[in-house]
């Protein structure tokens, strides 16, 4: 006779022992991970319901996965926990012209959306690195961000409404389809960015722009960071409202040119990439990279130029990984994702330089200049333990230095395990009893990606 366990009561558990390692994390290195008991792809609303509902009656926690893309560990497997992958609820429902909104599933890839929406003359601005990969529910679940997101914002501002499953099976709606709306709490805003920890997102409705023309693009090469960080203030002090504004350091130029050569100028110290959407805006722009110390900056003629400068940007995440690999044979990454008021780049840039040199550790530097937002990577061999609390030392003097000069913990990546303990430190003791009493409020049980975003 066959033995029967609980997970008979729940149809389409996959337990396959290799699937199962396959759904254990995210792209965070270096962050835990536990085995979890079953996987199942929902593929409707009610499917999800009738899954929460079964992990709630046997105690089991629930982790919500979507192209697990993320860089701070956020989608990794608890022991025993059941991972429910959401990328089978792929479609978009709606795209409605004349209200500028779409309807979508939440593994909706965020290109396919862009590119569904561009055939009716729309928009979808946000743009994270991970495009091409990564599904709108968990850009929502992480409130992601992106390199045109200095003009055009952040996942949130163009998320209007939200269906969830919450933690005991009901199902919650939330926000609205209309431009305007302020009944009530803002329950919408609360479950963006909230990791999988309060409900499992099924449905999202995002506002759409008017499709624009292809931005004008320029690149600037430095003699050092500090004033690539001094072009970045210049530009915002005289009123420019650049389109994209990245930077690249020196060991990210390298790396990206060995990955896949572009003619990449290694010998930089520094590189901005900066979008206008007008000739007399870029114009501008450039001459103010001049004034901060540029010595040499170039206009793409055309829209291919352009989209293969975005294109090197795009491919520096994997250009690190191979830089890590190269370094050792077991190389990873630590990446942070810190974010300073504008100002305070500069101070921000120079002072990631010597955090590495004091430790003796390779760290590249890659970001959203415009928006203060950095991700030093911090290679480390992951075969030998004195090379990663090194670059854990690293890692925790850059997040000190950043909450030190106004920053933030997270600009995008979200919280995870890699960054709970620094979350408590910038929110204080009552901004943390507040957002614990919502998880406890939502999440009685605490299994909802537990152990997640909120410190122990």
């Amino acid at each position: 006779m066959r033995k029967v366990t609980i997970l008979d009561g729940l149809p389409g558990a996959l337990t396959d022992p290799d699937l199962l390692t396959s759904y254990r994390r995210d792209e965070a290195d270096l962050c835990e991970a536990g085995q979890p008991l079953a996987v199942v792809r929902p593929t409707t609303t009610d499917e999800v319901v009738a899954v929460v509902k079964w992990a709630a009656q046997h105690g089991v926690p629930v982790v919500a996965q979507g192209a697990r893309t993320g860089l701070a560990g956020g989608a990794n497997a608890v022991d025993g926990c059941l991972i429910v992958s959401m990328v089978n609820m792929d479609r978009i429902v709606e795209v409605d012209r004349s209200n500028r909104i779409a309807v979508v599933q939440p593994g909706v890839v965020n290109a396919a959306l862009s590119r569904a929406v561009a055939q009716v003359g729309l928009r979808y601005p946000p743009d994270p690195g991970s495009w091409e990969t990564s599904t709108i529910g968990g850009n929502v679940a992480t409130n992601a961000g992106g390199m045109c997101c200095v003009k055009y914002g952040v996942t949130t501002e163009y998320v209007l409404g939200l269906e969830v499953v919450l933690a005991d099976g009901r199902v919650l709606r939330t926000g609205r389809r209309t431009p305007k709306g302020v009944a009530g709490y803002d329950l919408t805003r609360l479950f963006v960015g909230s990791e999988g920890t309060l409900g499992i997102i099924t449905e999202i409705t995002v506002a759409l722009r008017p499709a624009i023309a292809d931005p004008l693009t320029l690149v600037a090469v430095f003699p050092n960071t500090a004033s690539a960080g001094d072009a970045v203030n210049r530009i915002f002090t005289a009123g420019l409202a650049p389109a994209l504004l990245e930077l690249l350091d020196q060991v990210h130029l390298a790396a990206i040119e060995r990955y896949q050569p572009m003619g990449l100028n290694t010998q930089a110290k520094a590189l901005l990439l900066a979008a206008a959407d007008r000739t007399e805006d870029l114009d501008a722009i450039a001459q103010l990279c001049r004034d901060a110390g540029s010595g040499e900056v170039w206009q793409a003629t055309d829209a291919t130029e352009a989209a293969e400068l975005l294109q090197a940007r795009r491919r520096a995440h994997p250009a690190m990984e191979k830089l890590a690999m190269e370094t050792y044979e077991h190389g990873g990454l630590i990446i942070d994702d810190i974010a300073v008021p504008r100002t305070r780049l500069a101070e921000l840039l120079d002072s990631i330089e010597l955090i590495a040199a004091k430790h003796g550790v390779t760290v590249g530097v890659v970001g959203h200049a415009g928006d203060g937002n950095l991700h030093p990577n911090i290679v480390v061999n992951r075969d030998d333990p004195d090379s990663v609390a090194a670059g854990h030392r690293v890692f925790d003097e850059i997040m000190e230095c950043g909450l030190a000069l106004g920053g933030t913990c997270t600009g995008e990546h979200g919280v995870g395990l890699l960054k709970r303990d620094w979350l408590a430190t910038e929110l204080g003791p009552v901004g943390l009893d507040v957002q614990r009493a919502i998880k406890t409020a939502l999440d009685p049980a605490n299994l909802l990606n537990p152990g997640k975003v909120l410190p122990l």
